[in-house]
């Protein structure tokens, strides 16, 4: 049987290493937006306008998704033990 302190410090390396993806994203849209932008609007026969959202969307989506499968749970355990 798994503890609930082997479960808290599984969420929290995991609300850990999502952050850094996050973190990692971010700064590669920010900082080598040309390059990416190039090369998502080949694959994806995009326009620029397009994948100006649809990056929005993704790093909104995904700190969303950090905060209610990682963030929220880890913080319900640190308060109940």
């Amino acid at each position: 049987m798994i503890s609930i302190d082997t479960v808290r410090e599984f969420l929290g390396w995991c609300t850990v290493i999502n952050i850094g993806i996050l973190l990692i994203a971010t700064i590669f849209i920010a900082f080598a937006r040309g390059t990416i932008t190039t090369i998502h609007s080949k694959l994806f026969k995009l326009n620029d306008a397009d994948l100006s959202q649809a990056y929005f969307q993704f790093l909104g989506q995904y700190k969303l998704a950090i905060y209610v499968f990682n963030l929220v749970p880890y913080i319900v355990l640190r308060i109940m033990m």
